[in-house]
């Protein structure tokens, strides 16, 4: 509990005045160091040594067996002449924007819609948030079978979709991937929109419907403002999840046709456990952490997120 001290201070004129000295919550300050020591001990074990491990690597060349040997930059050397390496980043890039386009809209509007007190919400939305409960492998073997040629949905309806061989072209590839990417990872965005919208205090849109405003301009002026530091983290994640993306590719095209959606974390497996070149793909998985990095610095720089306050920030 809080308690009020009496503290005198002079006046102008020469006498004192009491004034109340607070005490308690105020002189507690933040929690110190100790506090995150654990959590600082284990990101340490489970992420910077192995880091450091993978940085070591990468001036190496070592295929799995005996000792690794140094070799300076020659595989920074190998991956810049590379134009797999180069093709590869662009695809990523492409994912992660693809990505955003079309996850980011949709998951906002479900998300408000999930945060309401609608008919059968709870049970429209569980049923929406199955994906979740599965695996990305499972996911893949899935739509692997549902987008079959000759024994899946696209070869039934061959006036739609032509030959059926979505996976036979870039463009067929590239859409598949995207769309299954968006069907099991907006549900998970969906939930974090959700409990944001949850979040928004019902006097703004009570105080807005006083004002005659419709759903629309409260959608606009309330919801989605209010969604702001909820959408950059949304953002950042998916960046993420698009530059390590690896089972969905590996499973529903082999970064085929070719090499045409080889992105840069195929690429990476494909150097290190199919061509046993762990130096090589040690110095693609650094690249991966840089470019991670970078896209999610100047996100939250250019987004302002950085000079963003919390109303609970703190003790």
């Amino acid at each position: 509990m809080t308690t009020l001290a009496t503290r005198r201070r002079p006046a102008p004129g020469g006498s004192t005045v009491s004034r109340p000295a607070r005490s308690g919550a105020s002189s507690v300050g933040r929690p110190g160091f100790a506090w995150a020591l654990p959590a600082t001990i284990f990101f340490a074990l489970f992420a910077l040594v192995p880091l450091a491990a993978v940085a070591v690597l990468s001036f190496t060349s070592w295929s799995g067996l005996g000792d690794p040997e140094f070799v300076g930059l020659d595989n920074w050397k190998t991956l810049i002449a590379d134009p797999v390496m180069l093709k590869s980043l662009w695809l990523s890039l492409l994912f992660i924007v693809l990505g955003v386009v079309t996850q980011t809209p949709l998951s906002i509007l479900l998300g408000v819609w999930a945060a309401g007190n609608q008919r059968n919400r709870a049970v429209l939305s569980a049923i929406y948030f199955i994906p979740l409960l599965l695996s990305s492998a499972a996911i893949s073997v899935l739509w692997r079978a549902l987008l079959d040629p000759n024994f899946g949905i696209p070869g039934q309806l061959s006036w739609l979709f032509g030959d059926g061989n979505l996976l036979g072209t870039q463009t067929g590839a590239i859409g598949v991937l995207i769309f299954v990417g968006m069907w099991q990872f907006t549900p998970f965005h969906t939930l974090i929109y959700q409990g944001a919208a949850k979040g928004i205090p019902p006097v703004l849109y009570q105080a807005a419907a006083i004002d005659g405003a419709g759903m629309v301009r409260q959608f606009f002026s309330i919801t989605l403002p209010q969604l702001r530091n909820t959408a950059i983290t949304s953002i950042i994640l998916m960046v993420v999840g698009g530059l390590t993306t690896f089972e969905t590719v590996l499973i529903l095209t082999n970064g085929g046709p070719g090499t045409d959606t080889t992105i840069t974390a195929f690429y990476m497996y494909q150097q290190a456990f199919r061509s046993f070149d762990f130096g090589v793909g040690s110095a693609i998985a650094l690249v991966l952490v840089v470019v991670a990095t970078a896209i999610s610095l100047v996100v939250v720089k250019v987004s302002g997120y950085d000079k963003m306050n919390s109303s609970l920030e703190g003790l």
